[in-house]
């Protein structure tokens, strides 16, 4: 990822994942070439180190790419928006696109025994909507137990993790009014709005 020093923000990364968990997870297939899912995925601690937790369809070649090549690409998007010159002050300046985003490098474990994916899945049910916990575990046995078959899951331990927040951060003159028209916005230039709080951007004349 190209990351000039003004937009790396790594003490958001976490945060970053947390709060925007669909993510492309990025392998070579057979042929070299690149090959993306898009899906939900955990972020886990566990000994001090980061881990990516997640699943997918069995029918998906992507556990295939993954078991031959564990090292893998995981890119998070959280919110994004367009930007116009009319936020500068003087006439001289060019539209630009603004986002927060983090990429991570990571090595993949492949997991396939039905309890440990039991459990990777009771996290991102935990995640999104725990009231269903407790419908999955009174499923019988004869549903669950094909369901747990048809995924693999994978557990990916992170190499290298970079974070980068876009918001004009060496650009002082353009964050009132750019904090004015995203606050004012649409739902993704609002999160950017709260994203040049967060950063202590001086968004007040």
């Amino acid at each position: 990822m190209y990351l000039p020093k003004q937009f790396d923000e790594p003490i958001f990364a976490q945060d970053l994942i947390r709060e925007n968990p669909f993510a492309s997870l990025i392998s070579n297939d057979d042929d070299g070439f690149p090959y993306v899912t898009h899906l939900p995925l955990h972020l886990d601690i566990k000994g001090g180190e980061l881990f990516i937790i997640g699943h997918c369809a069995r029918a998906n070649p992507h556990w295939k790419f993954m078991q031959q090549r564990p090292e893998v690409l995981i890119t998070f998007l959280g919110p994004q928006a367009y930007m116009s010159p009319s936020v500068y002050p003087d006439l001289a300046r060019v539209p630009t696109w603004n986002y927060v985003s983090v990429h991570i490098k990571a090595k993949a474990q492949l997991v396939d025994e039905n309890h440990t994916k039991d459990v990777i899945l009771k996290q991102l049910i935990a995640d999104h909507e725990a009231i269903y916990a407790d419908q999955w575990r009174a499923l019988p046995d004869t549903y669950t137990t094909p369901m747990l078959s048809a995924i693999v899951a994978f557990e990916m331990r992170v190499l290298d993790i970079k974070s980068k927040i876009k918001l004009n951060q060496h650009r002082p003159e353009a964050h009132p009014k750019m904090y004015d028209i995203y606050s004012s916005g649409n739902e993704q230039e609002k999160s950017l709005a709260n994203w040049m709080s967060r950063l202590g951007l001086k968004v007040t004349k």
